[in-house]
């Protein structure tokens, strides 16, 4: 029988989720020669091969990626002891951070850190994120809970040993300027607007994925003119006559009165699912839980 180490089985789960000794490094503030080190005593306690050499870097076997996907188990395991006990001991306490992107952050922090007071002994740290659709899982290495968005249909792939928290579906509508021959309607077909001057996010990111969508159903290539990460500067740019832009409807809503134009999409169902991405063991601790019901709430809260 082997007796496992803990702290072992966490340095695999981390090279598992991370892909590179370099990188599990990193993130432990370790040297890669000792994480090396700690795999192979793993290596030699379990007596198969865990890793690989694959050029300069390592990968799992099929023996290391058993073991990894156990690790993870294992580590949860511990994690609702702990929170068993903390709770035992007082209830909710201590830090939790919150990797968040823009947008959700407009649409939900304001309310969330208003319940938040209810909870004194949490610390919530906050993190500004903004990446492409298929970053936000890896992102749950570092950060208690990654608030992400995708366009409706399947997630990306990487998040299936991560536990996913819907919080709210957003709905896509068209910005236009005041001014534009379409700012009259409330609803407007692909077919009106395809063929307009865009702007948009980088490729990507779940709303450049709609876009795409929607030029690829009527086989007409989008023309970008800009690309950028701000809301506020989409916005500002349909505002002044540049283009027109897919946007969140919430979130853009608070700002459209008296600058541009929302139309629906009247024959396309698009929007974007804004979800909490929380590893398995962070979810089972007593802190993670009540922000996440918090989330839950607030994202109730903003779509009725």
């Amino acid at each position: 029988m082997v007796g496992f180490d803990v702290q072992l089985l966490a340095v695999l789960r981390e090279l598992a989720e991370r892909g590179s000794v370099t990188a599990v490094a990193e993130a432990a503030h370790r040297t890669p020669s000792a994480v090396s080190q700690q795999l192979q005593t793993l290596q030699r306690q379990v007596g198969v091969p865990l890793v690989e050499r694959v050029g300069r870097g390592v990968r799992l076997t099929e023996h290391g990626r058993v073991l990894a996907g156990l690790a993870s188990g294992v580590a949860t395991a511990i994690a609702t002891v702990d929170a068993a006990w903390q709770e035992h001991l007082g209830g909710a306490t201590g830090r939790v951070d919150l990797a968040v992107f823009p947008s959700a952050a407009e649409l939900l922090l304001p309310g969330l850190l208003t319940r938040m007071r209810e909870h004194p002994g949490i610390d919530l740290v906050l993190v500004d994120v903004d990446v492409s659709e298929d970053a936000f899982g890896p992102l749950a290495a570092d950060h208690d809970v990654v608030i992400g968005h995708r366009p409706d249909g399947a997630p990306p792939a990487g998040r299936e040993a991560l536990e996913t928290v819907p919080l709210l579906r957003e709905p896509l509508d068209v910005a236009l300027p005041l001014d534009h021959r379409l700012a009259a309607r409330e609803r407007v077909r692909i077919d009106d607007v395809v063929g307009e001057s865009w702007i948009g996010v980088p490729e990507g990111y779940p709303i450049d994925r709609v876009l795409t969508a929607m030029a690829a159903a009527t086989d007409t290539p989008p023309s970008v003119g800009f690309r950028t990460i701000h809301l506020p500067v989409i916005e500002n740019l349909v505002a002044a006559g540049h283009g027109v832009a897919l946007v969140p409807r919430y979130t853009s809503g608070t700002r459209a009165s008296g600058r541009f134009h929302l139309a629906e999409l009247a024959d396309v169902r698009a929007g974007r699912r804004i979800e909490a991405l929380v590893r398995p063991d962070r979810a089972v601790r007593s802190v993670v839980r009540t922000v996440l019901e918090a989330l839950v709430a607030e994202a109730l809260d903003v779509t009725t």
